[in-house]
């Protein structure tokens, strides 16, 4: 069995029916289906080609990834998919506009939560709480507000579509929030794979893997911290050092999920190359999911 953990619809050019289709082609039997709520000052105009153009206001922003969209696929196809839901956490009362979907709508995962916000805002921690609560997991995209410049790597440049701040944030969301799974998710969050991230220039690192880096750290601290192997954050993390990410993910298993955030087979090619032992390819394929969102 193989279960999509991070996944969306309407979405880089492909409905409903075509997700089922690149589902059934790379053999995915289930789907976590994920919103993103974007606000109208964080709207990235570089998105709007891959979202779905009847979500756009009358200002020209884009509201996101809906959960009405979501729902309308889930109930097109109801034995494929997880139904997840992150709302805003700065408009209205987060906590209860979850809790209330997860009554009305089934929602049985948070995410995906992608905001110019950091993570251990108050407000977020409400949200991340009422999950917890509800034996919901939450998934968070990391994007770094700095890098270092390309030409003096001791030098930071601030990157304007930042989500979450740093991993700092997370460690006190984590913390803050112990009853609460949180799964993390994106380019700042798998760039900490290695040692050098803070001096690595670009949003991708690349070169081997260096000790040190600080998932390995927050995953063996805090067991309350899951990783997706979505998109190419992850993929590229474990490309860039196959000898390191095949011990990475043995040591890790546990805590790890296949996950796409997009189509094809390029993540499932990357894992069978490393030739995992079957039970930890069950976990990552199937269990893990299974034991976070039943």
């Amino acid at each position: 069995m193989i279960i999509d953990s991070h996944q969306h619809v309407f979405w880089h050019g492909r409905d409903d029916a075509g997700l089922i289709a690149d589902m059934d082609e790379n053999r995915v039997d289930l789907a976590w289906l994920l919103s993103w709520e974007i606000a109208p000052n964080e709207d990235a105009a570089h998105y709007h080609k891959v979202l779905n153009p009847l979500n756009v206001r009358d200002d020209g922003t884009h509201r996101g990834i809906l959960l009405r969209d979501l729902i309308t696929c889930r109930d097109r196809y109801p034995k494929r998919f997880v139904l997840g839901y992150c709302p805003h956490p700065l408009v209205g009362n987060a906590a209860d506009l979850f809790e209330a979907a997860y009554r009305v709508h089934g929602v049985r995962v948070c995410g995906e939560w992608k905001f110019r916000v950091l993570f251990d805002d108050p407000r977020c921690l409400e949200l991340y709480k009422k999950a917890g609560e509800l034996n919901c997991p939450v998934v968070l995209h990391l994007d770094v507000p700095y890098l270092a410049n390309e030409e003096n790597t001791s030098q930071k440049d601030y990157c304007p579509s930042w989500y979450g701040g740093t991993v700092t944030n997370l460690q006190r969301a984590l913390e803050a929030c112990p009853q609460t799974n949180f799964i993390g998710h994106a380019p700042g969050f798998w760039r900490e794979i290695s040692g050098d991230a803070d001096a690595a220039p670009g949003a991708y690192p690349k070169g081997p893997v260096m000790p040190g880096g600080k998932l390995d750290h927050m995953l063996e601290a805090y067991p309350n911290l899951f990783a997706d192997l979505s998109a190419g954050s992850a993929l590229m993390s474990l490309e860039r050092d196959p000898e390191h990410a095949k011990a990475f993910i043995q040591r890790h298993a546990d805590r790890l999920l296949f996950a796409r955030d997009y189509y094809g087979g390029d993540l499932n090619t990357c894992l069978q190359t490393l030739d995992l032992p079957q039970e930890v390819q069950d976990k990552i394929y199937h269990e893990n999911a299974r034991k976070l969102a039943p």
